[in-house]
């Protein structure tokens, strides 16, 4: 893994808070502990993103599409 060095600034509430996690082993260090809620932050928008995209399909139009040809194939499918 590449890895970087940033330098951030954070509420002292929020530091706190990240320290108790740490105190109570939650995470091993406040860096580990930030590139954990990072990477959740962002599979959680990649997963809203998609979403939104999904919801811009037109459900019986992609219906259709998925049975096009469906009604042949069945045709041709042995009886059992």
């Amino acid at each position: 893994m590449n890895e970087a060095k940033v330098a951030i600034t954070l509420d002292q509430s929020i530091l706190d808070k990240l320290d108790e996690l740490i105190c109570r082993h939650l995470y091993p260090n406040r860096s580990r502990a930030i590139a954990d809620a990072i990477t959740e932050k962002l599979q959680r928008l990649e997963q809203s993103r998609l979403a939104q995209e999904c919801a811009k399909l037109n459900h019986k139009e992609e219906k259709a599409l998925a049975e096009e040809g469906i009604s042949e194939e069945f045709a041709k499918w042995p009886s059992y």
